[in-house]
């Protein structure tokens, strides 16, 4: 039996699952194949049959410089280009496939061996095995159990919507600052940095540690624009909620021209993302965030694919952003793709429901839950953006996170990118701790302020 059929049958199945709304914890005996059979995360443990993606042994130990490249003197094993994608279809998305049509003499794949460098702290694992036999969806899907831990709330996933909850509680370090940019490129490669700095912090990280008023709060953010001159000032405070139902996400917008902070509760679903010039909606940050309620979804098995990984070429400091960023799709001399396997889910508009995106497809990487490809589909079915995630391991904090996010419009030919901190110095401080206090619209208007 092929790895196509064992997913196809495995999507089945799962696909039924989900259909009858199983949405119960796993039994001890399965739960006790973390770590074993599965890692501690809940991926294969086992590489595969022919040893192109190797079995995990723990990844990248925690300590160690963040952006020592521990792997920058290997050498790509194919180049992928439009001339022979068709040989490595079975490993490509149908998006990844549209880029190498829409820039045939530009756009590239350099194909390196796999890494299964992924690895958290035990905290992380022992949250991981606790969840698996006690967390559960709620409300249809559209929430977590009050009892489910921080981090992974389903290692062992029995849907799709497990699998993408997975992506949006995984572990990012308990608490952080940092600041990077976020770039719309033009057709012509023309650009202009928008500077950010993003705090967050999971209710358990803050200075007085989880309290009653962080009761459904998944976490706290707050984004404030640092340039251009014309954005400066604006300030995004968002309480992420657990339970998207029981209390949907609060959000308040501190707008500096007018100098009031005001809520705002369009901040969600297919709204424009922040400074993007329309080139995101408020979902796509992070690949997926929010509430799920107005898809259907679908869990179609595992598949082996070429995704975006261990891109510590990308993270090099000596870079500018003008080496990064050309016309049409970042420099792909700088970026890195590895086979993994990634759990395959489709999401389909509700009947009823509206989005701008009819369908969005996302491969999620196995050993981080990071999704990795997300194809999105207009209301034609038409093949619109693509999303990629250029993932590292933060070594010296032993998480695994973005070093940049690209969203491709296959139409307009402009892109998106963010999360870039090459000039940023560190980019990410995951030592930053903070108080409630930090994450209230009073902080927000002293932010904007000052």
């Amino acid at each position: 039996m092929t790895f196509k059929s064992t997913a196809l049958i495995l999507g089945s199945a799962l696909g039924l699952s989900l259909s009858l709304q199983t949405l119960a914890a796993v039994s001890d005996t399965e739960a006790a194949k973390l770590g074993a059979s599965l890692t501690p995360m809940g991926a294969e443990k086992a590489g595969n049959a022919n040893g192109t993606i190797p079995a995990w042994d723990g990844g990248l130990p925690a300590g160690g410089e963040r952006f020592n490249d521990p792997y920058g003197d290997e050498q790509p094993l194919a180049t992928i280009t439009a001339a022979n994608a068709a040989e490595y279809k079975q490993h490509l998305t149908p998006g990844q496939l549209a880029l190498f049509a829409k820039y045939p003499d530009s756009f590239r794949m350099n194909i390196y061996p796999t890494h299964r460098s992924a690895s958290l702290p035990q905290s992380q694992y022992d949250h991981a095995r606790q969840n698996a036999v006690q967390s559960e969806l709620v409300d249809n899907g559209n929430g977590l159990s009050a009892n489910t831990l921080e981090g992974i709330p389903f290692p062992i996933p029995q849907n799709g919507l497990e699998v993408i909850w997975n992506h949006m509680s995984r572990y990012r370090g308990g608490a952080l600052e940092r600041t990077f940019v976020q770039v719309p490129v033009h057709e012509n490669g023309n650009f202009v940095p928008v500077k950010i700095t993003e705090k967050m912090s999971w209710p358990s990280y803050l200075k007085e540690g989880r309290t009653e008023q962080d009761d459904n709060i998944l976490f706290y953010f707050v984004q404030e624009i640092q340039a251009p001159a014309r954005l400066t000032g604006n300030v995004l405070l968002v309480h992420e909620a657990q339970n998207q139902i029981a209390k949907p996400r609060q959000a308040w917008i501190y707008n500096a021209g007018q100098r009031r902070v005001r809520r705002a509760p369009q901040i969600a679903y297919d709204a424009p993302g922040t400074a993007s010039d329309g080139q995101r909606t408020s979902d796509n940050l992070d690949m997926f965030n929010g509430a799920p309620d107005r898809y259907n979804w679908k869990l179609a098995g595992k598949e082996e694919i070429y995704i975006p990984y261990n891109s510590y070429k990308l993270a090099d400091r000596n870079l500018k952003y003008n080496d990064i960023l050309k016309p049409g799709h970042m420099n792909p001399d700088y970026t890195r793709y590895e086979l993994h396997r990634v759990w395959k889910v489709e999401a389909t508009l509700k009947e009823g429901a509206r989005h701008i995106y009819a369908k969005r497809v996302f491969y999620i990487d196995e050993d981080t839950w990071q999704a990795a490809i997300v194809d999105h589909y207009d209301g034609r079915g038409q093949l619109w953006r693509v999303g990629e995630a250029h993932e590292m391991q933060y070594q010296d904090a032993q998480v695994p996170w973005l070093t940049a996010e690209a969203l491709y419009d296959l139409q307009s030919g402009r892109y998106l990118v963010g999360s870039l901190t090459n000039e940023e110095g560190d980019g990410f401080d995951f030592k930053a701790r903070f108080k409630h206090s930090d994450f209230t619209p009073q902080a927000i208007r002293r932010m904007g302020i000052r």
